[in-house]
């Protein structure tokens, strides 16, 4: 070995020796590679985060800060109630924080907890037998995929949390795990009625936007640096309309002006927000607002489950419907295949509001 050689080593070294060297590409990759999702890390005994998992301190900091306005609270409207009236209210909910909680909405309590247990069940899994389902493939998997955070490979920090996700509309149910197979297959049959009642009463039952859903079981485990990372980044939702059950634990927060409101748990009610391409289908009568989930600092696991309701037909045409376009507000979006506003959403990661502006006239 000649001197330059030997000097080029020593580099080398040096830089793998000194902290501010850091294969953040290899790492995640061997992360992903590894297949034990963060509950995985956190069965190893680890005290401190894997450092792609930290956000900057002006994202972690003040996720852990908590909700910035208490004064302000997500409305919850019971359904039972008279027609006219809970219209009324669904839609004003809708137009101005975009998240709102429904009771009396008919879906048996026992369903929901046997749902929570479910997604739990899955997730308590030995790593091995949940290696199985980990693939960033969605297409090839039959409809179901197990991973940690489905933008992992391209984000700028990760979020702390594991999902299973379930195309419902379209699914191999065979392929789907035992553990989760029947409560998913029952819910995603509550759940259409659901978003059938809360789309009819913003005035668009009629929009054929029910037909393509996909349930995602989030699963938080506890983090040993809370306040270093997130469980969800802030963001909006890539659908039409979602529909979130979540359990006891807490940590979603909806974004309102410059501060955060906490969506508190409210045993028995299910959380409704409004997706992207509904805010472009009623032309911006209905809001879809960033959201977010603070990373878990409990040493139970926070679980939800959301199921996400998309047109069926890929290829077809979305844009401003004609009873929401008058000659004081014309069309604020240009029309567009759904299949292009999927392009887009899969090729960043999941952050902000970017999106929905790139189909603004």
């Amino acid at each position: 070995m000649d001197g330059h050689e030997t000097e080029t080593c020593n580099d080398d070294n040096n830089k793998k020796n000194n902290n501010s060297y850091y294969d953040r590409a290899k790492e995640v990759k061997d992360f992903d590679d590894s297949k034990i999702g963060v509950k995985g890390l956190v069965d190893s005994g680890i005290t401190a985060i894997p450092r792609f998992f930290h956000h900057p301190p002006e994202t972690a900091a003040v996720a852990g800060a908590g909700a910035a306005d208490a004064s302000i609270s997500i409305p919850t409207i019971d359904l039972s109630g008279d027609p006219g009236a809970v219209s009324a209210e669904i839609r004003s909910a809708a137009q101005t924080l975009g998240f709102f909680q429904i009771i009396n909405h008919g879906v048996p309590s026992g369903l929901q907890s046997d749902l929570i247990s479910a997604i739990k069940s899955f997730n308590d899994l030995p790593a091995g037998a949940k290696s199985e389902f980990y693939t960033r493939d969605f297409a090839a998997s039959g409809g179901v995929s197990f991973a940690t955070n489905f933008d992992l490979l391209r984000s700028k920090a990760a979020s702390w949390r594991d999902t299973i996700q379930i195309r419902t509309s379209a699914v191999e149910w065979g392929r789907v795990p035992g553990e989760v197979r029947r409560e998913v297959e029952e819910w995603d049959g509550m759940m259409v009625g659901v978003g059938r009642r809360v789309m009819g009463a913003m005035g668009l039952g009629e929009c054929g936007c029910l037909e393509g859903r996909l349930v995602a079981g989030h699963y938080y485990p506890w983090c040993p640096e809370a306040d270093r990372t997130v469980g969800i980044a802030s963001h909006t939702d890539p659908a039409v309309l979602t529909v979130l059950l979540q359990d006891g634990v807490g940590g979603l927060q909806v974004k309102h002006g410059d501060g955060w409101v906490d969506v508190v748990p409210l045993p028995g009610a299910l959380v409704i927000n409004v997706g992207d391409i509904l805010q472009i289908l009623s032309n911006d009568e209905y809001k879809s607002v960033e959201h977010r989930v603070l990373a878990n600092r409990f040493r139970e696991p926070r679980i939800s489950i959301a199921i996400f309701f998309n047109p069926g037909d890929r290829e077809a045409l979305c844009g401003p419907l004609p009873e929401f376009i008058t000659p004081e507000k014309p069309a604020l979006y240009r029309q567009f295949k759904f299949s292009e506003f999927l392009r887009r959403f899969v090729t960043k990661e999941l952050d902000g509001k970017t999106l929905i502006n790139y189909f603004r006239l």
